[in-house]
């Protein structure tokens, strides 16, 4: 039995220690950010934030998890908001500029493109066109949209930079 805190709770998981996380929050859990894309830590799909660094959860044991901090999709708009000082966010600045953008096409990419822009903008928050393409090397999009997810980190940073914090949730109301 392991112990994960992921998103913010503590969980209590009934799986072989050698079990790859995505398996977990998958088959387990039952989240749908997390994909199995390659199974091989090459495409993103699969991709989660761990203590804030970007890791392949098709290749990451849940034995070596014990004490770190688990971030999926599900839990992005948290992480967010904690790592900035808002009290809460319904959406990040990039999950509202790929929308903008029309970035996202069948979706597959956008678990992977959302946690690794994120961790991109929150360690830079304004990358050079060259520095968005080394941070999104290695994930794939099967559709193509390179440019309009390019468009949308930078237009990501130029809110963050601006301050424009749009869709923030009072800190006194529920989430859904």
């Amino acid at each position: 039995m392991a112990e994960l805190s992921i998103n913010g709770a503590t969980i209590e998981i009934e799986a072989s220690p050698d079990t790859p996380l995505l398996y977990v929050l998958t088959d387990e859990l039952l989240l749908q950010g997390p994909r199995f894309g390659c199974g091989l830590a090459q495409c993103g799909s699969c991709s989660v934030l761990v203590d804030g660094v970007e890791t392949r959860a098709c290749i990451t044991p849940i034995e070596t998890l014990t004490g770190k901090n688990i971030t999926t999709l599900e839990g992005i708009t948290q992480y967010y908001a904690a790592q900035t000082g808002l009290p809460r966010a319904s959406i990040n600045p990039l999950q509202d500029a790929l929308i903008e953008e029309q970035a996202i096409q069948c979706g597959y990419c956008y678990n992977g493109m959302i946690i690794k822009g994120t961790e991109l903008l929150l360690d830079n928050p304004e990358p050079s066109d060259t520095e968005i393409r080394r941070a999104m090397n290695g994930h794939l999009c099967r559709c193509g949209t390179y440019p309009k997810i390019l468009s949308a980190i930078k237009k990501a940073s130029q809110k963050m930079l601006a301050g424009v914090e749009q869709n923030t949730i009072p800190a006194d109301e529920e989430s859904v």
